[in-house]
């Protein structure tokens, strides 16, 4: 056994293999993989082994793509016999809802770079002759959709990696991991210490308990999950073409062909947790759990009525194993928090879907020192402290239930909330507000009218929200709202280096004391890492705010480039909340609530002041998201509560009104204002959406200066425009795309009507070519083209003026 390495991976299932070639295909050789018994001994033996590159995320569905093309490679270069199978597959819908939402998929599909059709049911019956297809409306077909030997896939990336020098530890146990003090990790093994760089946590079913070792509870748990195997069926016997993979998504089942039988899996409703107090070291070996037939009885019912053919066929096998499954069902990938040269790598339930690009995302981030592109969806710094055991255990439940059912747009699940909430929680609620979550945290969407449901009906059209957020909207612009804005990040930098670091830290020129500048965060790469904003109140203070539900993942940003000494950061997220005040009035309400001198010329646009609010210290900036004359409050949130109620008497004769998260959207969106994960993330550069005005170039030295140096001087070939759409009765939707009569020439950001303009807005990015004011295009909207042109302004006060005012 090599005792010293530069990097070691925990878990020899198909991910942990994955990782392990794909580190010695981008260059480390000092590398190696330790599993407590056999290969595959985990969940990686059991798995149905079906692939497919579909998924809603485009970060996801990146990596499944790439994981699906990577296989014939694979087998090429280990040698190794993967038992691959292509026989397409088919994603059916017997529902009006899910018919749209398919086709609204197919065209997303587009923008993803992936090959789907729309097929009817006599095309469904020609590729699947044993499918009942009666009250089936259609189905997306993927020809890239198949499956393999779970087995053989996992040793050929074991084998591809021994070829490119890896060493694999069969039989050994990894017993402790303790820091050695020189940013290493001593790894006790049953076998012997290792000495390692780098730890990657690989470890399946027990990567709970390998994240333990070092401190840490990952957010995870394992599910039981059957399937069953027939005996061959006659209807198969001689045919030349093989079944699709089959997903009945209303049925919530799926099947493929094995040998001359079938194979069927279902997800049933309640879900089964397994191990919950965490995975015994004993379990493994190819051990299953005990099949329950009975629980499954309602679900199997549906998939006998859809594949008739079973009612007579005999069952070969059951098989119960279990698999691991997040809150929200993507896998942990990247750089534990707060545990250097840690990484994860785990809670990956599609294994043969994901596990290759997992393995490269992760090799990747370790060797560059980022991902390649967005992959916040699964970062590990996706979720925070808020995910107890309590609340993955509710999450990963829920997630399960509801694994093939239609997610909305508009629709937040229920389980593990309320998790956190503000302290004007209870006072929305009685004002009959309609909450959303973020991070765990409770934040308003909007205000039903009184005597109507505070809840918001599931569509992928105009829903109940629709006429209450366009009176929040009109209100906000004639006269003046207020807005619960808790949902915020807050950091504060102190110390005699704090301007120093942040000066490098941050591409955009730092502010003055008791100003404001709006301050893109760049990775080495270009790429964008943050659309923050910075606010100096001393020499050596500075607080940077940013969206909420990234602050573990700009925290740990942070923390990798702090120095060793002279500042410190403190995250004041959830200590702190906020309250936004906006509209043509909002001055006058701030003003009959402190005695501070907020005209407009002792407190200018883009400044920020420290004052008595009510009775309590805030700190109140002049700034505005939505284009109108605008102010936020930050206090502790023990102090929050009073500041809202005295806002709240204070508003009445002013006419100000309560607003949500859905009026803020709208407002910018009719200021054509972006926000992160939609018009700003990792996938850009500063040219790319507009930022680079608030890119300090000049400066000697800030991280990522050079590649932004050379994005200046290469105009991109796509611009971020604002559409005018001809929508009817819903709005373009993420990454719908953009046609010039039959050439998809970009894709939609982000959309929302705007209903002081009375236009559908969308905002996204266009090639060159199609970026021009007024340019007539199409966008795809439910899966039916609607004409839309390019705007050269925003519709509403394009000079700017209000929020200037």
């Amino acid at each position: 056994m090599q005792r010293h390495l530069r990097a070691l991976v925990i878990g020899g299932g198909v991910v942990g293999c994955s990782v392990l070639y794909h580190l010695t295909k981008l260059g480390w050789r000092d590398v190696a993989l330790v599993e407590r018994r056999e290969l595959t001994a985990g969940s990686s033996w059991h798995a149905a082994g079906a692939f497919h590159a579909l998924n809603s995320d485009p970060a996801m569905s990146r990596l499944q793509a790439y994981t699906v093309a990577l296989y014939p490679e694979l087998q090429k270069i280990s040698g190794q016999d993967v038992g691959l199978h292509y026989p397409g597959g088919l994603n059916v819908a017997a529902t009006k809802e899910r018919w749209d939402l398919l086709r609204a998929d197919v065209a997303r599909h587009r923008t993803m770079g992936l090959d789907t059709q729309l097929v009817g049911p006599a095309e469904i019956r020609d590729l699947c002759p044993i499918m009942e297809t009666r009250g089936v409306l259609g189905a997306i077909y993927d020809p890239m959709e198949g499956h393999l030997d779970p087995a053989g896939a996992t040793h050929a990336f074991a084998k591809a990696a021994r070829l490119n020098g890896a060493q694999i530890y069969r039989q050994t146990r990894v017993l402790a991991l303790a820091p050695t003090g020189r940013g290493s990790w001593e790894v006790s093994t049953d076998q012997g210490t290792i000495e390692a760089e780098h730890v990657v946590n690989a470890a399946g079913l027990w990567a709970r308990e390998v994240g333990r070792m070092v401190g840490v509870d990952l957010p995870l748990l394992p599910m039981e999950h059957h399937y069953l195997i027939t005996e061959d069926l006659p209807q198969l016997a001689g045919v030349s073409r093989e079944l699709p993979v089959v997903v009945d998504l209303d049925g919530e089942m799926y099947m493929r062909q094995e040998r001359r039988g079938v194979l069927l899996g279902v997800y049933e409703t309640p879900a089964t947790p397994w191990a919950v107090a965490g995975t015994p070291w004993e379990y493994g070996d190819n051990e299953l759990l005990p099949p329950d037939l009975e629980r499954l009885t309602a679900a199997l019912e549906k998939g006998f009525t859809r594949f008739p053919i079973l009612h007579s066929s005999g069952i070969r096998r059951i098989v119960n194993g279990p698999f691991t499954f997040t809150p929200d069902g993507n896998p942990l990938v990247g750089p534990v928090p707060g545990v250097p040269n840690y990484w994860a790598a785990c809670g990956v339930m599609a294994g043969f879907c994901q596990g290759g690009g997992v393995g490269l995302a992760l090799a990747t981030w370790m060797i560059h020192g980022e991902p390649d592109g967005d992959a916040f969806a699964l970062d590990i710094a996706r979720f925070g402290d808020y995910a107890t055991r309590a609340y993955v255990l509710d999450k990963a439940r829920e997630f399960y239930s509801r694994r093939f059912r239609i997610a909305y747009p508009n629709e937040y699940w229920p389980a593990g909330r309320p998790s956190r909430t503000s302290a004007l929680h209870s006072r929305l609620i009685a004002r009959n507000a309609v909450h959303g979550v973020s991070y765990g945290l409770e934040y308003p969407l909007y205000f039903a009218p009184r005597g109507e449901p505070a809840e918001e009906v599931p569509t992928l059209r105009r829903s109940s929200a629709f006429g209450p957020v366009a009176a929040e909207c009109r209100t906000a612009r004639s006269h003046g709202a207020i807005l619960d804005a808790s949902s915020f990040s807050r950091f504060e930098f102190t110390g005699p280096a704090a301007e120093g670091y942040l000066d490098r830290l941050l591409a955009g020129r730092l502010p003055q004391i008791g100003r404001v500048r709006l301050t893109p965060m760049l990775a080495p790469s270009g790429r964008l890492m943050g659309d923050l904003t910075t606010l100096r109140l001393a020499a050596e203070r500075f607080l940077v705010f940013g969206s909420g539900y990234l602050q573990a993942w700009h925290l740990r940003w942070f923390s990798e480039h702090l120095p060793s000494g002279g500042v410190s950061v403190r995250n004041l997220s959830i200590d702190w909340g906020g309250i936004a005040l906006f509209g043509p009035r909002s001055r006058q309400l701030l003003a009959r609530l402190t005695a501070a001198d907020v005209s407009d010329t002792a407190f200018p646009f883009m400044s920020a002041r420290l004052m008595d609010v009510a009775l309590a210290p805030a700190l109140v900036a002049r700034l505005s998201v939505t284009g109108e004359l605008g102010y936020e409050i930050h206090a502790p949130q023990v102090c929050l509560a009073a500041i809202y109620d005295r806002l709240a008497v204070e508003a009445l004769d002013l006419g100000c009104v309560d607003a949500g998260m859905y009026a803020l959207l709208s407002l910018r969106m009719e200021k054509g204002f972006g926000i992160w994960t939609r018009e700003f993330s990792r996938d850009y550069t500063p040219l790319e959406c507009g930022l680079s005005r608030f890119v300090a170039y000049d400066k000697p030295d800030f991280i990522g200066r050079e590649a932004a140096l050379r994005d200046r001087d290469a105009p991109p070939g796509r611009r971020l425009v604002l559409l005018d759409v001809d929508a009817h009765d819903a709005e373009a939707n993420y990454l719908e795309p953009v046609w010039a009569e039959e050439e998809r020439v970009g894709f939609v950001t982000s959309a929302a009507y705007g209903h002081t303009c009375n236009r559908s807005l969308a905002l996204g990015y266009v090639a060159n070519h199609a970026a021009a004011p007024d340019t007539a295009l199409h966008v795809t909207i439910v899966g039916e083209r609607r004409a839309c042109r390019v705007l050269g302004e925003p519709p509403i006060d394009p000079s700017g003026s209000r929020m200037r005012a």
